[in-house]
């Protein structure tokens, strides 16, 4: 069982400072992210931005306009911080905001940490280009930019006391990190193509005729990319069922915003499957009052009840 505090002891001035810088990051990149972390407490909350803040310098780091030498420096002059955050080497006075709001959250939350060197090494098969044959590799690729964001959260949400199956907390966590990426995935299915990346497994796209990619507004020719974009939205669709598992080991304000952020992301879903190319013309987003009612379905325990009678149907 994974527990956190609600309260904290007050936070100095330059810890504060930090936070308020992460929040700002947070609140201005993360499109779909900050639905769900403005529903937090404040502790988590400001926990959260910081694990969000310090994922989107690695993020950025692999897909900014550097050279590739100097992108492979920076990760691992950002690997180097993340240990002196690990042992508690930053100071609260540091220059670097990211590192002393993220350093005050591990020493109050149960954050593994090592999370985010996941994070790094995929960045770093990205930087490789590599290319996955099967969903097993792709799976390796997801847990380590998706499944441990899941499992980093984790350690901010904490678990209920008494919670059935919560020892398999941190598996539905990394689950519902693949069922994201995957979304993610074949939101930007054109963009990565055009930014010299695949992502889909070699397998489907040979078995659905798109080996040849995706350089334009229109499906290459003779493929199925309709079928191809049904089985991963059923792919992904069945991690969601698994992933969202995870709801009733959470307190009521937790499992809001992970409802949230799963639940933008399933509408995305819904979006994609009912025009899989809309995917070639463009980025699929939803407007910001369909992402705010999802919020607030969070917020009410809608899903979290859901998944609760599913599982003890289940049982019986």
């Amino acid at each position: 069982m994974i527990r956190t505090v609600e309260s904290q002891p007050a936070a100095s001035a330059p810890v504060l400072a930090a936070y308020s810088y992460c929040e700002t990051v947070t609140g201005q990149q993360a499109r779909n992210f900050a639905y769900g972390i403005r529903l937090l407490p404040t502790p988590k909350r400001r926990a959260m931005s910081a694990l969000y803040a310090f994922s989107r310098r690695v993020d950025d780091i692999g897909d900014g306009p550097l050279p590739q030498d100097v992108k492979v420096a920076r990760l691992e002059d950002t690997r180097t911080l993340l240990t002196r955050i690990r042992e508690g080497a930053v100071e609260e006075d540091d220059t670097d905001p990211v590192a002393v709001a993220l350093s005050h959250a591990a020493t109050h939350f149960p954050i593994p940490l090592g999370g985010l060197d996941e994070l790094i090494d995929g960045v770093q098969m990205d930087l490789r280009g590599e290319t996955y044959e099967t969903w097993d590799d792709l799976k390796v690729y997801c847990r380590c930019v998706a499944g441990a964001i899941g499992r980093l959260s984790l350690g901010v949400f904490g678990t209920e006391p008494g919670a059935r199956g919560v020892e398999r907390a941190s598996e539905y966590a990394d689950t519902l990190g693949l069922a994201l990426q995957l979304t993610n995935i074949l939101r930007d299915v054109r963009e990565d193509a055009e930014n010299g990346r695949t992502y889909l497994p070699a397998d489907d796209l040979a078995k659905f005729g798109c080996s040849d990619g995706f350089a334009g507004p229109t499906p290459p020719q003779g493929s199925d990319f309709a079928g191809l974009v049904h089985f991963e939205v059923r792919r992904a669709r069945a991690l969601f069922a698994e992933g969202y598992r995870l709801l009733p080991m959470l307190d009521r304000r937790s499992g809001a915003c992970v409802a949230a952020m799963a639940g933008i992301y399933r509408r995305l879903l819904d979006r994609i499957e009912r025009d899989p190319e809309a995917v070639l013309r463009g980025r699929v987003s939803l407007p910001g009052r369909e992402k705010a009612y999802v919020a607030v379905r969070g917020l009410s325990g809608l899903d979290t009840r859901h998944v609760s009678r599913r599982t003890v149907g289940r049982r019986a």
